[in-house]
């Protein structure tokens, strides 16, 4: 009777592969350090415009991202966002709300104040996003469907700890897209400035 034993060779090289494995992530980590961070930032919104003749109220919104320092000053970001808008009158009725959900992406550049630890943030990119008319049981009347928009923001990052930063920031966003109502189609542009408190972690 045949027994079948795997050599010794292989298991020694699974060992070794596996070591360097780790060796070779714990120092990517180790010179990675603080070059990532994570941001929740909850926002207060004005509307500038009138969404296909909406007559929007104050909204607000939340939005997560996260960043990789990419060279000293300057980091790339991605992230999701969720902000709502109410409207009393609208081409689609009385008290609705207008949402947008999407994803947003692109540069954050922190220029230090002096002999401070704060900095400037400056941000500019862009959006994949898409706006909703509900009602008020939440169903969905009208949605765009996704579509590109802008955004740019400037703010200070300001430091609480040794890894969390307070960053208040003042940003303007603009998002146009496309109605179909029947055969036809109403342009929405969708246009608002966000007041917000951003609080980041950096690893």
């Amino acid at each position: 009777m045949k027994h079948f034993f795997p050599p010794r060779r292989s298991g020694s090289f699974f060992l070794i592969g596996t070591l360097t494995f780790c060796l070779v992530l714990a120092s990517f980590v180790s010179n990675a350090q603080n070059r990532w961070s994570v941001e929740f930032r909850p926002g207060f919104n004005l509307p500038t415009s009138d969404a296909a003749d909406g007559d929007l109220k104050n909204g607000f919104g939340l939005e997560g991202t996260v960043a990789y320092r990419f060279l000293p000053n300057l980091s790339a970001y991605a992230g999701w966002s969720w902000n709502r808008f109410g409207s009393k009158e609208s081409f689609a009725g009385t008290d609705l709300d207008f949402e947008e959900t999407g994803y947003t992406y692109g540069l954050q550049f922190l220029y230090p104040l002096g002999a401070s630890e704060t900095s400037l943030l400056l941000r500019a990119g862009g959006l994949w996003n898409h706006v909703e008319i509900e009602d008020d049981d939440g169903n969905t009347l009208f949605d765009t469907g996704h579509g590109f928009g802008w955004q740019v923001e400037a703010g200070l990052s300001i430091p609480l700890a040794e890894r969390f930063r307070l960053q208040p920031s003042v940003r303007y966003r603009s998002f146009s897209g496309g109605l179909e109502i029947g055969p036809f189609t109403r342009d929405l542009d969708f246009k608002y400035i966000s007041l917000g408190l951003g609080l980041s972690y950096l690893f």
